[in-house]
């Protein structure tokens, strides 16, 4: 189940940031990343953002988190993060998906880390196509994507 979570509530953003810090690990290892600067992200940015969360829950559990970052003409999806505890199960599909549904923008963006092979093909997949790779100040390649959607 998909749910909109109120980032701001103390208690939510933490367990927000918990699925963040135990899937950007997995992020970090793939890209062999010292420096992983999602993983640095405080407590604070999080009850703090503009941008709004969905949350899918298994159970009573949050399995995943998506981020969004929304104005007239682009949705960016700025974070995709599953427990390591769900991959593999389709949830990062449905939140794509649910985006798509949601979001009646002409263009969404997302990016990744390029050696994040399971993120590229799970983005390739689902229509986006690779616009762009760029070194981080962080030594760390990243890939960035767009889907062009139709208006409904």
């Amino acid at each position: 189940m998909i749910k909109t979570l109120n980032h701001n509530d103390h208690h939510i953003a933490y367990e927000i940031q918990q699925v963040f810090q135990v899937s950007y690990a997995v992020e970090a290892q793939l890209l062999n990343a010292d420096n992983f600067p999602p993983l640095q992200r405080k407590l604070n940015e999080f009850t703090n953002c503009n941008n709004i969360f969905y949350g899918f829950y298994v159970n009573e559990t949050l399995a995943a988190v998506t981020e969004i970052k929304h104005n007239n003409t682009t949705t960016h999806i700025q974070s995709l993060v599953v427990s390591p505890d769900f991959f593999r199960k389709g949830i990062a599909q449905k939140l794509i998906d649910f985006t798509f549904k949601t979001y009646n923008s002409p263009l969404i963006t997302v990016e990744t880390g390029a050696d994040n092979l399971p993120a590229c093909q799970l983005y390739v997949k689902m229509g986006f196509t690779e616009t762009r790779k760029w070194m981080t100040e962080h030594d760390i390649v990243k890939v960035g994507f767009e889907k062009r959607q139709q208006h409904k």
